[in-house]
């Protein structure tokens, strides 16, 4: 993946430009400072554990002040992770993190915000806060473990199940076509997507930090299996003999390929915009698709998003957007100040009264 992490030259990420930093001759903090002394509470083998001290262990690198970093959750296994970092943290409402995370970020510039949700939290009861943040470019990043299936109810079918998904709440098979969070959060026109996995602790952790540099809202999908109720789901990427044909590693710059050199595939436009695989031998004088993670448009990375199905043939991984645009929170604070401006200093009692008092008034008889 690239190594442009989005990061000026004074190795500040832009995503935490405002949020106060430990001083220079400050000791460094160590991953044990972010470790709450709450006990761990998952099912033995979940893929939260590999997320939490994954997460646990990049946190000190940013070099902000704990008190400063705030998690949000909403509910669902994933929305405990705020009870295991000694961070401040808010467990939530089902859905509603993005929201309360926006009220946040746009009240404090000097929070770092993330939100913790899981793939039924965010995806169903959830999705309007999820896309709207998306669409409003709220500086927060946004972790989304996809396993899925519902865990903390017992396993009924979730937005991301497959079609035909035998589970508790679908016995004779899942009928709904699922949802690809990729793809939902390049066509709300987030800023910055990525996909990522728990079992691969060095591509996660690049991944956090471009996503923490970045300035909006950061959105990562992270594949996370659940041993007792969807156990298996990305077996298929997860065993070493199949990843190298499976997974295509997005990198910024750079052509898209996947599988060994003795077999290599790349990617190329066919007829009518569509993408397929050839193989390499194949793709002279052809189209070739070279990833730009940076363009404004986000018609190819959805594109890319597109490869990916139930079956798994072609996983892109890696970052699928990463594009700057003004944030909400920003912006809103901004007119904030313009108003302070405009009238010289805070509103006073009488200038309220008169907004209270204004034409937008009826008397009711």
């Amino acid at each position: 993946m690239s190594t442009d992490l989005g990061m000026p030259s004074t190795g500040v990420p832009q995503g935490t430009a405002g949020v106060p930093r430990l001083a220079d001759d400050a000791p460094r903090q160590t991953k044990k400072e972010f470790t709450s002394d709450q006990e761990v509470r998952w099912c033995p083998g979940c893929g939260d554990y590999a997320i939490l001290a994954a997460v646990q262990g990049f946190l000190p690198e940013l070099g902000l002040k704990r008190e400063n970093i705030v998690f949000v959750s909403g509910i669902g296994c994933s929305s405990r992770f705020p009870y295991y970092l000694d961070t401040y943290g808010m467990h939530s409402i089902h859905g509603r993190a993005p929201a309360i995370a926006t009220g946040l970020a746009t009240s404090r510039e000097d929070l770092s915000v993330w939100v913790v949700t899981g793939d039924g939290d965010a995806l169903s009861i959830g999705g309007n806060h999820l896309i709207h943040a998306l669409r409003r470019n709220v500086n927060m990043t946004i972790l989304l473990f996809n396993n899925q299936i519902y865990g903390l109810t017992k396993g009924q079918y979730s937005p991301t199940s497959e079609v035909g998904k035998v589970t508790k709440s679908t016995p004779m098979g899942s009928v709904d076509h699922p949802f690809n969070p990729v793809s939902l959060a390049l066509g709300a026109e987030a800023t910055f997507v990525a996909r990522t996995m728990d079992s691969d602790r060095k591509h996660l952790t690049e991944i956090l930090k471009a996503a923490a540099a970045h300035r909006g809202t950061a959105l990562v999908e992270i594949y996370q299996n659940c041993p007792i109720f969807n156990d298996g789901a990305f077996d298929l990427i997860k065993d070493r003999s199949e990843q190298e044909a499976r997974i295509v590693h997005l990198a910024d710059g750079e052509r898209v390929q996947v599988g060994p050199e003795a077999d290599r595939q790349v990617l190329v436009r066919g007829e009518g915009g569509t993408m397929e695989f050839v193989p390499e031998a194949q793709a002279a004088g052809r189209d070739v698709v070279v990833h730009d993670a940076h363009a404004g448009d986000p018609t190819q990375a959805f594109a890319l998003s597109r490869l990916d199905s139930p079956h798994m043939t072609h996983v892109p991984m890696g970052i699928f957007r990463d594009v700057v645009r003004p944030t909400y929170d920003d912006l809103v604070r901004a007119q904030v100040a313009a108003a302070v401006d405009t009238s010289g200093g805070p509103a006073d009692d009488a200038d309220l009264d008169q907004l209270l008092r204004g034409r937008d008034t009826w008397t009711v008889a």
